[in-house]
């Protein structure tokens, strides 16, 4: 299926039968944040657990990371795991991507240990950093390599839409910084279809505040005590 925006340009993903635009923008998203990450990490000027400790970026990473892999563990998954009780191999790719979740857990829990406590070495940081990197980045090329066509096949429009609302619901409070996130360095049509897709208010409240407070956030930089 080809989606196109009013100027004819192909929104990316749009080669599955399902609407995939939100599932790339965030993978997209993911990695942008992972090179903030790995900039902090690796910073001489300022403590980089200080940054981490207080920047708004990585609590942002954090929750929307977490809240799109327990919308997979809980809302795509199992779906899934039902329709192909029987395809062994398609099975164990699920069960696979399910265990990469898993191992990205700890990390991000190492990660918030180590920039509380004021004795860790800086250079463990800059590990587990790279670490981080190193799992999600193997993760999302994985699932893009093979498990989006598997997903595409076997899920239904119902069920695809169940997940992204599943998606949406724990997005849902923070939506004003979620969306901007989300969309930020997307191409412009790939956001103008994810976009067409919300309600009005919604949209408006995006063009005519939440982007600009957004724009306002530097998500990065520790807050001036």
């Amino acid at each position: 299926m080809t989606v196109d925006n009013a100027q004819g340009l192909t929104v990316k993903g749009s080669n599955y039968k399902l609407d995939m635009t939100v599932m790339f923008a965030m993978h997209d998203a993911l990695r942008r944040e992972l090179g903030h990450i790995a900039r902090v990490g690796a910073t001489k000027t300022e403590d980089p657990r200080h940054v981490m400790a207080l920047a708004a970026g990585w609590q942002m990473f954090k929750s929307y990371l977490q809240a799109h892999h327990g919308a997979e563990d809980d809302a795509l998954w199992p779906v899934m795991e039902m329709t192909l009780a029987n395809r062994p191999d398609d099975l164990a790719l699920l069960a696979a991507l399910e265990a990469e979740h898993a191992a990205i857990d700890p990390i991000i829990r190492a990660v918030d240990a180590t920039i509380a406590n004021p004795a860790s070495a800086p250079e463990r940081l800059g590990d587990l950093v790279d670490a981080l990197a190193s799992a999600l980045n193997a993760h999302l090329r994985h699932e893009e390599a093979e498990g989006l066509a598997l997903i595409d096949a076997t899920v239904t429009e119902q069920q695809w839409q169940a997940f992204g609302n599943e998606n949406g619901k724990r997005n849902g409070p923070d939506a004003p910084r979620f969306l901007p996130w989300l969309l930020e360095g997307l191409d412009a049509a790939s956001a103008e279809h994810i976009l067409s897709g919300m309600p009005g208010p919604v949209r408006a409240a995006y063009r005519d505040e939440w982007l600009g407070a957004y724009r306002r956030l530097d998500r990065w930089a520790a807050p001036v005590s």
